[in-house]
């Protein structure tokens, strides 16, 4: 497998070694000592899928206390994925990293704990799938705008379909310091 760094360190896009022939493809989605030694040294305790349409715009989360790292991917279809860097005290803090996931590219995309993440659906459809390190947790639920201007995300979309609450989610800047994680050297 191949790891990509992007801007914000820490969250890396992964590029599983794919084996495909006529009847198909394989590939491993997840492999701990491979993953270990890429810096991702995680447990995953629980497994989402989420099935979206066109437009749909999903985030931007994350939850704090008790934060989850996630491992994200795309089963069927395409995605324009984000994760923003949240962590008060950060030198990235603020900024913002997207890559398209798809299920052709088969590309992972870890997102630490003490970010946000959101995804837009850019095909038809898409299956999206997480690997979370903690359990969903309603009291420490949390989100950022999507639009936030001072985020500069290039969404490939200037109307989503939105959930009422992500519709209500406050600009990063508006966030109490206490309901942002902090930044671990």
């Amino acid at each position: 497998m191949k790891v990509l760094p992007t801007p914000l360190p820490g969250a890396v896009v992964i590029e599983p070694q794919v084996f495909g022939d006529a009847r198909g493809f394989f590939y491993e989605s997840y492999n701990e000592a491979k993953y270990r030694e890429a810096g991702i040294d995680r447990r995953f305790v629980q497994s989402n899928v989420s099935r979206s349409a066109r437009g749909v715009l999903r985030g931007l989360h994350y939850q704090w206390p008790n934060p989850q790292g996630k491992l994200v991917s795309v089963l069927e279809g395409e995605v324009y994925d984000v994760a923003v860097d949240i962590r008060r005290g950060s030198p990235t803090f603020g900024r913002a990293t997207g890559v398209m996931l798809t299920a052709a590219n088969h590309r992972h995309f870890w997102v630490p704990e003490g970010f946000a993440h959101g995804f837009c659906v850019v095909s038809e459809f898409a299956t999206f799938s997480y690997q979370c390190t903690a359990l969903y947790d309603p009291k420490a639920d949390a989100g950022i705008r999507w639009n936030d201007a001072a985020l500069a995300i290039d969404w490939p979309v200037s109307a989503p379909l939105l959930s009422d609450k992500d519709g209500k989610t406050p600009l990063l800047a508006d966030v109490p310091p206490e309901r942002l994680p902090v930044f671990e050297a």
